[in-house]
């Protein structure tokens, strides 16, 4: 491998990159692993549960409540007994912070009963644990490492995390090893139109056994209901069925809830029977969520009192930080359905100069408009949350002129917004009273009242 670097009299030099895999560092003798020693256990979604000897480990445990505000909701029905093996982990590992990992109604329940519970997270450059003062989570056992150290659990059992190559800033993958014969890392299920790029991709790593998981979610909200029809996905038994096809001699799991992988017996011998399933009649897919709460959640931002001046979206912009970018962005609140509200806001942002024009300037531009349901954007503004919550959890709708995706737009307001939160208190502070009477700009076409809207809220269908 090569690399091209400049020089300090400005010419080019070609150096050579030496490609250090830190998981060969510090071998151990490999082990004989007994029937039962090591076991994975899919409980829903990214969550495994690992039992390697007489430790338990956890996976990015999203056990309840939706993700990415409350656009994905689970697809399986976790074991009874999913957040009772939760609170007697050993450790928990969670791969990165978006919130079908790290789960804050499930931490929230976890730390009720165990708040000192070791959890491992990658030193990624926007911390995983960013939110949790905010979020009002007492977790007091958060074990922060750095990527390609081995961190020794005991005499048997160590574990890896290494940065994410694809989104380094904020994601990670981890390998375990126990007794030197067993490392697994976990290679994520994408689109379908990476089926056979991810078939292709397992034969060439032959693994002995491979279990796409972290895709069972479910848009199941009543008003998501176009985005459930169109956002067809992969399934897991069509993937495995394809590589089976091209890689025979590798061992495929379609992961049921409850449902436990004998690593000895799978490494054995392939004709023993090493995937034991949930019982029969067990529930494996939910038919019920409880939409009302955190639907009700979210909501409660439109209310919020820096929503009645005017002012907040510039101070909201300046605290965002993005500029010097030839873009234009109008932003309009709507109800669930995407239809303007009135009184909402229906503003324009001009990021080459992050000024608020009322009209689109003259001179040549890129053109995006973003519909956001009012109760999730507001929600997300006052928390000064990152904007996956709008765009991966289906919360807006966009438009562009051209159809060009702006990555530095969209990779500012999804990783690299300040940690920090706007200072709202200050705001508030230096809006003259004058002020605090004042009338949002409104939209008067095709509207409903953001009062009405509320009203329409509290009676969400669960």
């Amino acid at each position: 491998n090569a690399d091209v670097v400049m020089t300090d009299e400005g010419g080019l030099q070609l150096v050579e990159v030496i490609v250090w895999d830190p998981w060969l560092a510090d071998p151990q003798d490999p082990q004989e692993l007994q029937e039962g020693e090591v076991t994975v256990t899919y409980l829903t979604h990214a969550c495994m549960e690992l039992q390697l000897g007489g430790k338990k480990m956890i996976f990015d445990p999203w056990l309840t409540g939706p993700a990415f505000a409350r656009g994905w909701w689970l697809l399986h029905e976790p074991p009874a007994d999913s957040m009772e093996r939760l609170c007697m982990a050993d450790l928990i590992y969670i791969s990165h912070m978006h919130s079908d990992h790290l789960s804050y109604p499930t931490l929230k329940s976890l730390s009720a009963t165990r708040p000192d519970v070791p959890i491992y997270v990658g030193d990624t450059s926007r911390p995983v644990f960013w939110m949790l003062e905010k979020r009002q989570v007492q977790l007091t056992n958060i074990n922060v490492v750095p990527f390609g150290i081995w961190q020794n659990i005991d005499e048997h059992l160590r574990f890896m995390i290494l940065k994410d190559e694809v989104h380094p800033e904020l994601d990670t993958c981890i390998i375990v090893e126990y007794k030197e014969s067993w490392k697994a890392d976990f290679i994520k299920n994408e689109r379908k139109k990476l089926m056979n790029y991810k078939a292709q991709l397992v034969k060439s790593l032959q693994p002995k056994i491979y279990c796409p998981f972290a895709g069972y979610f479910v848009e199941a909200h009543p008003s998501d209901r176009y985005i459930k029809e169109t956002n067809t996905k992969n399934k897991a038994e069509e993937l495995n069925a394809l590589i089976k096809k091209s890689a025979p001699g590798i061992t495929t799991w379609t992961p049921k809830p409850g449902a436990v992988l004998d690593l000895a017996l799978a490494l054995m011998s392939p004709s023993r029977k090493a995937i034991t399933d949930p019982p029969s009649g067990t529930n494996i897919y939910k038919d019920s969520w409880d939409f009302d709460l955190y639907v009700d959640e979210l909501n409660r931002a439109i209310t919020a009192e820096i929503f009645k001046h005017k002012s907040w979206i510039q101070f909201y912009y300046i605290w965002a930080g993005f500029k010097n970018y030839n873009l234009v962005v109008r932003v309009i609140e709507t109800d669930e359905d995407f239809i303007p509200i009135a009184n909402g806001y229906n503003y324009l942002v001009d990021f080459m100069d992050l000024s608020f024009p009322t009209q689109r300037p003259t001179r040549e531009h890129p053109y995006e408009e973003i519909k956001n349901r009012i109760g999730v954007m507001r929600h997300v503004v006052k928390n000064g949350l990152l904007w996956d919550d709008l765009y991966i959890g289906f919360q807006n709708r966009l438009s562009r002129e051209p159809d060009v995706y702006h990555h530095r737009f969209w990779n500012h307001f999804q990783t690299e917004l300040p940690v920090t939160g706007p200072d709202w208190d200050l705001f508030l502070q230096q809006v003259p009273s004058y002020q605090r009477s004042a009338e949002p700009q409104g939209i008067q076409t095709e509207s409903v009242s953001a009062s009405t809207f509320l009203e329409k809220a509290d009676c969400t269908v669960s």
